[in-house]
Order: C-alpha cells, then structure tokens, then sequence
C-alpha cells in the first residue's frame, strides 16, 4: 500500500485515527470530524511507531499498518487457534498473559498463537471443564474474563510446586468444606491418606471422605481418579497431575472458574498409578501430601 500522511483526508485516515483513539492516542475532534491527517494525527502516529519499535515517523506505511491492526486487536474479538500463518496481535498477547498467569505456561508472551500457546490452552479448558480442543471460542473468553481478577496485572507463575505451612494449612482445612473420593482402589487409597492428614493437622478440619453424592454445604468436591474420562463423557473441570507442576494454581483457577458452589475438580492420576506392584503406600501417601498441599495452597491465596 502506499503511505498515508499528512494532509490526506478519507475513510482510511478515520480508521487510522479510530483505532488510534481506541489504543488511547488523543486525535483533535475537529481533525477527527473531518477524516483529516492533520497535527494531532501525525503526532500520535510517531507515538504509535515509537511504541511499536518502529521509525519515528508521522506517515502509515505498511509495517505500520500492519502494526497497528495488530495493537488494535480486543480479547475475543476473533476466534484463535493454531494455523499457518500464526494468528498474531494484541488479543493473542492477553491470552498469552492471561494462561501464563493463571499456571498455564504458554512460553514467552510473543503475541503469537503458536503451539505452546495451543497447549496451555488445551489444558485450560480441559481444567475448567470446556472441551479442550484448542481453540478460543466465546464460551473460552468468557472464563478467562470471569478469572480477569486473578490474572490481569499479574506475573507469570512459575512451574514450581509451592509448599504450605502448617498454620496456613490448618486455616484452610478449618475455613473450607471439601470433600474428596476417589473413583477406584488406588484413588480411595489416596483420598483417605489426604483425609487422614488433613484430619491430623487440625481437630477442626473441614475435609470429609465422601462415597458417591458429596454431602451438602460443600465448597469444593474433589474426585480423584486413576484413568481418564471416556471419550463419549460430557466435559468437566478436570486437571492431570502428571502434567502439572503448579498444582496449587491449576486447583485456584478451577475454584475460580466455577459458576456456582459447590465447585467440582477431577484430578487424575493418569501414568502416575498402576496395579502391576509397582505402586507402594509410600507412592499414595507422597501423593496425598502433593495434592492436598496444593488445595491449601490454591484455597489461602
């Protein structure tokens, strides 16, 4: 395309300065009446440029163009997945922000949706209950705005286990209703060692060991599992501990997302269980410390 620059007047000077207001450049409303690239256009141009590493230039010429549609890009203005060429512009730097803040490492915010970014999606879904396909649809935009509390403005989690102290533990287990099952042998196994401990810790706990139907009054139901959900069954919130390594924050984001209380987390066991003999008491009970450390740990922030 050839530059806009000052003095030009029409529909593309309008969308240029549109989208500039829109990123919270000030355009003079008489230039903006009139479509007009005068002084206050040129100028937040070059501020644009400026920003986006470019010449300090008053002109849109290509490069900036494309620039600033990016810059413009809202979260949930498009659908995202994986494609060649990569979807890339500001929508694509929140979502990034957004996962890397909620424990769901996507690598560096590059502003690219690449398959990093595809997986950390992935795994989000899969933790809120959506189907896990990948792709950022509304239903993905609005849990992610739902959950804009706890990620905007905030760092990076770190793939870090995070441990909880005894006093902060037993708050939780005093302040919270949970109960725990566990849907097969070694998944029993597992809930009533996180029981025992729990009960352990404080005379008071709020942690009870449930078969079947939660009893009521429950903050958070958690189901453990040793396999995965059969393909035909209906999405729920469900976290694979195998492949978390801020199990504390996948357990928080999933407490979050839930629509109502109580909220339901199924975390599975997948690869880490077996009945061959080579699972031991001490592999249960390693387990039952690593998933109740994180639900405290997840329920004091």
């Amino acid at each position: 395309m050839d530059p806009i620059t000052k003095g030009m007047q029409g529909p593309a000077v309008e969308d240029i300065q549109t989208r500039l207001i829109g990123l919270g450049y000030t355009i003079d409303e008489q230039e903006y009446a009139q479509k007009l690239y005068g002084d206050t256009t040129a100028r937040a141009v070059a501020s644009f440029r400026v920003t986006s590493g470019l010449d300090a230039l008053g002109d849109v010429d290509i490069i900036c163009w494309s620039a600033l549609v990016d810059a413009s890009y809202k979260l949930g203005d498009r659908t995202l997945y994986l494609r060649l060429p990569n979807f890339h512009g500001a929508d694509v730097v929140a979502l990034q922000q957004a996962l890397n803040a909620l424990g769901f490492g996507c690598g560096d915010v590059d502003g690219y949706f690449g398959p990093h970014t595809e997986n950390a999606l992935q795994q989000f879904q899969e933790n809120v209950g959506l189907f896990a396909d990948g792709m950022a649809f509304q239903d993905t935009f609005r849990y992610i705005d739902r959950l804009r509390h706890v990620w905007e403005g905030k760092p990076s989690v770190l793939e870090a286990e995070e441990r909880t102290g005894f006093a902060r533990a037993a708050n939780v287990l005093e302040h919270y209703r949970i109960a725990v099952s566990g849907q097969d042998a070694i998944a029993r196994n597992i809930a009533s060692r996180m029981w025992n401990i729990a009960s352990a810790t404080t005379e008071n706990s709020g942690m009870v060991l449930s078969e079947g139907e939660a009893p009521e009054g429950m903050d958070l139901v958690l189901e453990l599992a040793s396999d995965e959900l059969p393909e035909n069954a209906e999405p729920r919130p469900t976290l694979t501990l195998a492949q978390c390594n801020n199990l504390s924050k996948r357990i928080s984001t999933a407490f979050e997302a839930a629509a109502s209380k109580p909220a339901h987390l199924r975390i599975e066991l997948t690869g880490l269980t077996c009945y061959n003999g080579t699972f031991t008491s001490s592999d249960a009970q390693t387990l039952a410390v690593r998933i109740l450390d994180g639900v405290c740990a997840a329920l004091s922030d």
